[in-house]
């Protein structure tokens, strides 16, 4: 079970629980290269004026100064503060060093992100990211937004999290829609759908009639699109079915269809069109994701994006993406509450070679080093105890095997788990595969 932090908001896992860290962030890392993705590692601090360009979240944003800082001005553009996501970084990397990368670029970023918001389940102030995107110079093939999706689906499919859902939906496909309705304020009529889960039909309704001034009718239709969820391209039939017609939802159902349709073939019954989504209004401008775990919806989107026209641009220089990103910390902390998995043992060290006296200190070194020439993680005991302690020391930090130098120099190991001891050669001697590295069962 993970344990509450001194420190609300700011997770500090035991060495059982930073293997399952290392485990999730070991399996994307093998996803994303697999996927052609390269690794980056952007400066923990950003400008203010840099971070804050859109000022939607400046109450979250961390300052950095110094203590002794004297009449800090607080608004100063130039000051310094921590990231509170991935993106922006990314942003101003893309700029800065465009000129010594290949567009299009993909990359993966794993980072600590801090933001100031009410601790709660699953949110922290400070936090791992695990990051992807494809930017491109100028244009960006939309074919991009479908292979994230897939890549992502292969990603969190090889965690030990259950089952999950990666719910799309395309922005113009829904801002389309309200046009062809006649609203004329698609961003509102979003805000209002936003709160679907959390208020439901009847509060939205009132809300798009009372504050959108949408119509009665217009509010049905509204809502009757964002009901509309399915694993197949069935969605395209639903949506005309609504008899609703506009350009730019034919633009969106288009790019909705590529998705979904290739998702149906290469990563069945994990995504899903879903055309209550309706995140990122000012931000995104076509595709949109967001994830959640099958049975722990409460927890709410585990891994998040969508495509962005707009990612940074530079003088006449546009440089358009599309990401996600997975909340590490939000999947880690559900696997060690869930007890889904856990690490096969509290240390890396696969053998504990004991010490016959006290003489024999440095004749142990070198069975230690004969073995982690091969690759075998131990650690030699620090007095000649009786052989009995130096097993249950052993015992007690979960190392398996035991290592014992005779009086004639022969050598011999043991499993503590099962008893058996048979003679080893340290120069050849190996332990079964699955315990060469400290995994998680």
């Amino acid at each position: 079970m993970a344990r509450k932090a001194s420190l609300s908001g700011f997770p500090e896992w035991l060495p059982a629980e930073r293997v399952v860290e290392q485990h999730v962030l070991d399996t994307l890392r093998r996803t994303f290269e697999l996927h052609g993705f390269a690794n980056i590692e952007t400066r923990a601090v950003e400008t203010r004026g840099q971070l804050l360009r859109k000022g939607e979240i400046d109450k979250e944003v961390y300052g950095l100064s110094r203590l002794a800082a004297e009449n800090e001005d607080k608004h100063d553009p130039n000051a310094l503060a921590l990231h509170f996501d991935l993106t922006v970084p990314f942003a101003r990397y893309v700029v800065e060093n465009a000129g010594h990368l290949a567009f299009p670029f993909r990359r993966y970023q794993m980072q600590k992100v801090w933001r100031g918001e009410r601790p709660q389940d699953g949110r922290f102030r400070e936090f791992t990211q695990a990051d992807i995107d494809v930017v491109g110079e100028g244009t960006l093939a939309f074919s991009y937004d479908v292979e994230l999706a897939l890549t992502i689906a292969d990603a969190l499919s090889a965690l030990p999290i259950g089952d999950f859902r990666l719910r799309v939906n395309n922005r113009k496909l829904a801002e389309g829609f309200y046009r062809g309705l006649g609203l004329d304020d698609p961003d509102a009529v979003l805000r209002a759908i936003d709160k679907l889960e959390k208020i439901g039909n009847e509060a939205v309704a009132k809300i798009l009639i009372d504050e959108v001034g949408a119509t009665g009718e217009q509010a049905d239709a509204a809502l009757a699109l964002a009901a509309i969820c399915t694993l197949d391209t069935s969605f395209v039939e639903q949506v005309r079915a609504l008899g609703v017609e506009h350009e730019l939802l034919d633009t969106g159902l288009e790019e909705l269809f590529q998705v979904i349709d290739a998702a149906s073939k290469r990563a069945p019954g994990k995504v899903m069109a879903d055309l209550s989504i309706a995140r990122g209004l000012d931000y995104y401008t076509g595709t949109v994701y967001e994830t959640v775990l099958v049975g722990h919806e409460s927890l709410g989107s585990i891994c998040s994006g969508g495509r962005y026209e707009s990612l940074a641009s530079k003088g006449k220089k546009n440089y358009p993406g599309v990401g996600l990103s997975i909340g590490v910390t939000r999947l880690v902390s559900r696997i060690l509450a869930e007890e889904l998995v856990s690490a096969a043992r509290t240390v890396p060290s696969v053998v504990y070679v004991t010490l016959a006296d006290e003489n024999s200190w440095h004749q142990a070194q070198d069975v230690a080093a004969a073995l982690r020439g091969r690759g075998i993680a131990c650690e030699v005991a620090s007095s000649a105890e009786k052989f009995g302690k130096q097993i249950k020391f052993a015992d007690r930090r979960g190392i398996p095997f035991v290592w014992f130098t005779q009086q004639d120099g022969t050598h011999e190991v043991k499993d503590i788990r099962t008893g058996e001891q048979i003679t080893a050669d340290p120069s050849s001697w190996s332990p079964p595969a699955e315990d060469l590295h400290n995994t998680v069962n």
